[in-house]
């Protein structure tokens, strides 16, 4: 059997945990960050994906001796669009090659060809790929020792490793640790995963994006319970099941449940059937009370739990209510976690939300292929009640600044300003974003279809500043953009979307 040698510059077939095989180059590592003691490992890029790990050896295969195997057994969106990223980058450095042949001295031969660079400059198609902590490749650069390994060809009986979710470490990019730090194999990832030592001693790793494999997710095996299907809980659990999730669905309003019915979902009967009958049950719903009223109500999911059952609270509501309802669920032998989402009913729709996980960090990794259906990031808080924080503070920068946006929008105009250029000059200079641009295009269409209803910021507006009010620390511009979102619903404005706190500047 021949030899393989794996070093810097190589296309390769990385495998992670249980996820499918992906395309990737292996890459120098940031300076900063250390190779997994004891392990043979490279450190791979993934094409057409934000993400970057560590990889043994033993999961590593050559791109172009398996690429005819790998494209027959996955058939996903996302791994096409990355091979396809991958042959544009061969076409490109084919071409570099070509263009460098051709460049003889006076005497007739060729200048010798550098060795391509990792990711080059003028890689527009790859800019996904480019990692700003990395350094261009020359020939001055050192290589790793040389890994070898037998077995390189499709019929040598070369196998994937597999290994449980816990110590895949792909998935431990994900966890933003409060108590502990991570063990070595799991080094932070510099610039994509930042480290920030805080007074308390925590550690606090920023997640790399969850959205790897988005278009070929292994969907575990466990049976997943939803409860609240509102504008955001409907594109959750669309997701869930269009990546081949069991999900059975419970809904107040009992009817919203039919669509999801022709999906493929099951029916619950009660909240505490859906607790009983599934392994993990997540919830979604408006407010602290409604939260309350699902666990702790006639038929409430504290009736179906048992234990090892998981509850997962996705809805925003404050630290207290979490603290509560985490008590009530492992006191009946129950595993919690709190998951939060940041973003709008459209992010749902496409599954690009911000998960903001704490608690039970099993029950986070057995959520894995869940978050990855329905996020683009997901982050592990520490203890539970911490996520709660995180997203009040969250929606309540969210809210002030639309309030804000909204007032110098009816500025504009009583001054005698177009309200059209003050968006066209805002949108060219250092505040631009989509968030701005729709909103503010909403708004001057008098468009305020609820994308997140603005009854829904004004409560974590509310609840924000009294987690301000218990920490002793002033939250003066909240409190000043809540009172305009108290006007708005005053004047009918509750189930509008949020950009409809405008409505209270012109009334």
């Amino acid at each position: 059997m021949a030899t393989v040698h794996l070093r810097i510059g190589d296309l390769v077939w990385g495998k992670l945990g249980r996820y499918p095989p992906w395309p990737g180059k292996i890459v120098s590592p940031p300076k900063d960050l250390k190779k997994p003691r004891g392990k043979k490992c490279h450190f791979v890029k993934f094409f057409g994906t934000e993400d970057h790990a560590w990889i043994k050896v033993e999961q590593l295969k050559p791109y172009h001796p398996h690429k005819e195997e790998m494209i027959k057994i996955n058939k996903g969106k996302r791994f096409q669009q990355a091979v396809d990223a991958v042959e544009d980058f061969l076409k490109k450095a084919k071409g570099k090659e070509q263009n460098s042949d051709g460049k003889g001295d006076s005497k007739g031969k060729k200048t010798p060809n550098k060795p391509l660079k990792i990711l080059e400059e003028d890689d527009e198609d790859l800019s996904a790929l480019k990692d700003p902590s990395e350094k261009d490749l020359t020939d001055s650069d050192p290589e790793p020792s040389t890994i070898e390994r037998l077995g390189a060809g499709p019929g040598s009986g070369f196998k994937w490793e597999s290994s449980p979710v816990k110590d895949d470490p792909h998935f431990h990019h994900f966890l933003l640790s409060q108590s502990e730090k991570p063990a070595s194999s799991m080094e932070p990832i510099s610039k994509r995963l930042k480290i920030i030592e805080e007074d308390t001693g925590s550690t606090s790793i920023q997640a790399a994006d969850s959205t790897a494999i988005n278009g070929s997710i292994t969907p575990t095996d466990k049976r997943i319970g939803f409860l609240g299907l509102g504008l955001m809980g409907s594109g959750i659990v669309s997701n869930l099941l269009k990546m081949g999730h069991v999900v059975t669905v419970w809904n107040r309003t009992a009817e919203k449940c039919d669509l999801f019915i022709q999906e493929g979902a099951r029916l619950g009967r009660t909240p505490a059937e859906v607790a009983s009958t599934c392994d993990i049950t997540f919830s979604c719903v408006s407010d602290p009370k409604a939260a309350r009223d699902l666990v702790l109500g006639p038929s409430g999911v504290l009736q179906g739990i048992r234990p090892g059952k998981c509850y997962v609270e996705m809805s925003t509501v404050d630290p207290e209510t979490i603290t509560e309802l985490s008590q009530l669920i492992t006191s009946r032998g129950g595993r919690f976690l709190e998951a939060p989402v940041s973003g709008s009913q459209q992010l749902s729709n496409d599954g690009m939300l911000v998960i903001l996980a704490a608690g039970d960090r099993t029950v986070y990794e057995d959520c894995s292929s869940c978050f990855q259906a329905m996020g683009k990031t997901s982050f592990f808080l520490g203890e539970a009640g911490n996520a709660a924080r995180m997203m009040l503070i969250l929606n309540m920068v969210q809210g002030s600044f639309m309030a804000t946006i909204a007032e110098g929008l009816t500025l504009a105009q009583a001054t005698g300003q177009s309200q059209q250029t003050f968006l066209d000059i805002l949108c060219q200079g250092q505040m631009a974003s989509t968030f701005v641009d729709q909103k503010c295009q909403n708004i001057l269409q008098g468009n305020f279809k609820p994308d997140y209803y603005l009854k829904h910021i004004q409560k974590d507006l509310r609840l924000a500043i009294s987690m301000g009010d218990m920490a002793n620390h002033p939250t003066p511009m909240a409190a000043a953009a809540n009172e305009v979102y108290k006007r708005a619903k005053a004047l009918d404005q509750s189930d509008n979307d949020i950009s409809a706190v405008y409505r209270a500047y012109i009334h």
